[in-house]
């Protein structure tokens, strides 16, 4: 394995501890709930442009739009919800895997979700919802490395 993947995977770990180092912090699911909000808040605003048919996430019961560029190698994501928790939700998996490479993103083992927890205190369609957001980051993901 080439040094620079494995240290790009060591990022990829590396961002995924922070969030559960940071998730740690709090006891109690509805403070967790506050952070994810907050993490949405802090989201870069998606233009209005963006927020098409097209860039809809599917299976979600709120609308999540998701947009994604790849220069250098090196996949930027953008994304934005008309709910709150949702939209930190999109705005936690973006802070894991933006800025990583297709190949990474693709291959990424995304412990910190049940990590955390996240996975078992969202309602079913809030999980559903997560599921359709990981699906689409890594096709996005799948799509760069193929061209």
């Amino acid at each position: 394995m080439p040094r620079y993947f494995e240290l790009k995977m060591n990022e990829l770990e590396s961002r995924q501890q922070q969030i559960i180092d940071e998730f740690g912090v709090f006891t109690d699911w509805m403070d967790k709930y506050e952070y994810l909000i907050e993490l949405g808040k802090e989201l870069e605003p998606m233009p209005d442009s963006e927020k098409t048919e097209q860039n809809l996430i599917k299976g979600c019961q709120s609308q999540v739009w998701l947009t994604a560029s790849c220069n250098g190698g090196i996949v930027t994501f953008r994304a934005d919800s008309d709910a709150i928790i949702t939209k930190g939700i999109i705005a936690l998996l973006i802070k894991v895997m933006s800025g990583l490479s297709p190949k990474e993103i693709a291959e990424a083992d995304l412990h910190f979700i049940d990590a955390i927890g996240l996975r078992e205190n969202l309602s079913p369609t809030r999980s559903n919802g997560l599921a359709s957001m990981v699906r689409q980051i890594k096709m996005y993901a799948l799509a760069f490395a193929s061209e």
